[in-house]
């Protein structure tokens, strides 16, 4: 059976006036499932997609609700510190009584006669200079290089080609080198000093000479102990830290797993029709 627009209106009014969803058309998704949307608005007027000879009602969906269960902590726990008092006891000492010390006796000093030899005038030395010394030099001096320079010639014996006739004649000759005896005096050695050591002036004498001087010696005192009984510590005071472990109880609560939502549900209806 085919509606028109105006049937399927009219079907949904009278759905509705009795107590059904409005009929429409399936979604193309599932042929018996929901379009699901957050809220009635958002539903639109009829559901998307359905088909002639299909009814849909609005239906609101409960959330949904778990219960789960957790440990929490009751008492952190912690810890706490416990004082342990020393342990004593007793042991033999020797105590001191009478510091150590000591007693000075003083000595004489201790002389001996001796010779020495002391000095009046202590060494030393006189300068005495010593002239320079020469020698005469006898040197042969170059003044000017062996070289080579042209010079006018004369009586060509040489027969010239072609009957020609000499105008010029100019020769390349060697110049000897020049030299020169220079007598020089050359100084052998410089002015100098030489010095001459005089020697050290001493005298004999006699004199009382301190062997070993005075001085004070140290005769120790010991120290003097007696032997007393001693309260000691055996073992000291110490702090042990004491643990708490903390503490859990279980606690059950109710969790929202889904919210609450409208969807368009296929239904069976009566169709209204005209």
């Amino acid at each position: 059976m085919i509606l028109s627009k105006k049937s399927i209106v009219l079907a949904a009014t009278a759905a509705l006036a009795l107590g059904f969803s409005g009929c429409t058309q399936q979604a193309a998704a599932s042929s018996t499932g929901s379009v699901k949307a957050a809220a009635p608005a958002d539903l639109g007027l009829y559901p998307p997609n359905a088909r002639p000879g299909e009814c849909y009602a609005k239906v609101y969906i409960k959330p949904k609700y778990a219960t789960k269960t957790d440990k929490v902590v009751v008492d952190e726990g912690g810890a706490k510190l416990k004082v342990i008092p020393p342990k004593f006891g007793y042991k033999v000492e020797k105590k001191l009584v009478r510091e150590p010390g000591y007693k000075l006796v003083c000595k004489p000093p201790v002389y001996k006669t001796a010779t020495e030899r002391v000095l009046v005038k202590p060494a030393s030395y006189k300068l005495i200079p010593v002239p320079a010394t020469y020698k005469t030099v006898t040197k042969r001096i170059l003044v000017s290089p062996a070289t080579t320079e042209w010079r006018k010639g004369s009586g060509v014996t040489t027969p010239i080609a072609g009957g020609g006739r000499v105008t010029d004649v100019n020769c390349l000759v060697k110049v000897p080198a020049k030299y020169k005896t220079v007598t020089k005096r050359v100084m052998v050695t410089p002015p100098t000093t030489k010095r001459v050591p005089i020697p050290a002036q001493y005298k004999t004498v006699t004199k009382r000479v301190l062997v070993k001087p005075a001085e004070t010696v140290k005769i120790p005192i010991p120290a003097q102990y007696k032997t007393v009984k001693v309260k000691t510590v055996v073992e000291p005071a110490r702090t042990v830290e004491l643990k708490t472990p903390p503490k859990y109880s279980t606690v059950t609560k109710r969790v929202k797993v889904s919210n609450g939502y409208y969807t368009w549900q296929r239904v069976n209806c009566r169709t209204v029709s005209h």
